[in-house]
């Protein structure tokens, strides 16, 4: 399958649209063209022991869920373990490509395989995402209306000289039993300047001027996190034992909520994969279920008689690559060989 094909398959799969703004997600590494992947290596960390796994393996193209590029390199050197990675890859020909935060908010990611370890539930996103683009053209609607005179047509004429400008209509209206024009338009950010601008000159029209925010729909299901209400209360330690049964963990750190108990029931669980705490804090619910939280934030929940489950930071991650490699298979059609690296670990341990 040509690379290029690939990531237009796999941007597909998970809009990079989706990503928060701080991300650095899509193709990182593209070797020069043509160039074809028959082996699809999936990772959550590339790390140089994973990188040295895919060229065993003869991987044509990483997809590591993590960015290995995320602040810029100011050099390609052998002299650091990033910059390695890249000079590697391109020695042996091997594309990365990381979704990151996009495979967070689509409903088949990441923390919809987390919610699975609660048991039967519904969820919500607790953060929704907006719709990549608006349902129409412009980011504000301009309103107002005006007497049907030559003043208006000068207006007018005026307003179809600003680029930026669409979906611009005149209807018949009567205002305090006058008969008037109400006029709609469409327009940018930077057009809503030059409109607002000409429409000042005439004080008549400017006072009889809305000014709406086009908002771009929220879509359904996808977005950051997400609050789950169980099908039944459970304990909190029954909660604890699924969660450690889902993600395959010994052990897992646990902050009781001031008030509560390993009895305790919990209906609400408020989750995030990774580090969480932006996305959980100020949330209403029994106990919040993440990789990583801060020591003060910590505090704060349990304070407010939540209690709180942290796995590290890509235990609450890793485990969705198997489920991502089946999904993947079924959305290339099965052209390409995709396989889960069995190096990637997370790099904290109990001693």
């Amino acid at each position: 399958m040509d690379l290029r094909e690939l990531v237009s398959a796999l941007n597909d799969f998970a809009s990079l649209s989706l990503a928060e703004s701080w991300d650095n997600v899509g193709l990182l590494v593209e070797p020069s063209p043509p160039h074809t992947v028959n082996t699809l290596l999936l990772t959550n960390d590339l790390t140089e022991e994973v990188m040295e796994e895919a060229v065993q393996k003869k991987a044509d193209l990483v997809l590591s869920y993590h960015p290995p590029i995320f602040t810029p390199l100011k050099r390609v050197t052998w002299k650091t373990w990033k910059e390695r990675l890249v000079v590697r890859a391109l020695e042996h020909r091997m594309g990365i490509y990381s979704p990151h935060t996009a495979y967070d908010a689509i409903p088949h990611g990441v923390n919809n395989w987390l919610t699975k370890g609660l048991g039967a539930s519904t969820s919500v996103p607790l953060r929704p995402s907006a719709a990549p683009s608006h349902p129409s053209e412009g980011t504000h609607r301009v309103e107002f209306c005006a007497d049907n005179t030559e003043h208006l047509d000068t207006v007018l004429s005026k307003i179809k000289g600003i680029q930026e400008i669409s979906c611009l209509t005149t209807l018949p209206a009567r205002v305090e039993g006058e008969e008037q024009t109400r006029v709609s338009l469409n327009c940018s950010q930077k057009a809503l300047l030059e409109v607002v601008a000409l429409l000042s000159q005439n004080s008549l029209l400017y006072h009889k001027t809305e000014i709406l925010l086009l908002q771009k729909p929220l879509l359904p299901h996808t977005g950051m996190g997400r609050l789950c209400t169980l099908s039944e209360p459970v304990s909190l330690s029954d909660i604890i034992a699924r969660i450690k049964s889902h993600l395959k963990l010994p052990h897992i750190r646990l902050a009781v909520g001031t008030g509560k108990t390993l009895e305790s029931p919990v209906k609400k669980a408020a989750l995030c994969a990774g580090s969480g705490s932006s996305i959980l804090k100020g949330t209403e619910a029994d106990l919040y279920l993440t990789g990583e939280m801060s020591h003060h934030d910590v505090l704060d929940a349990v304070a407010n008689g939540i209690s709180v489950v942290l796995c590290e930071h890509s235990n609450t991650e890793r485990g969705f690559l198997s489920e991502l490699r089946d999904m993947l298979a079924s959305h290339l059609h099965y052209k390409i060989n995709i396989i889960v690296s069995e190096k990637d670990r997370d790099p904290l341990q109990v001693a």
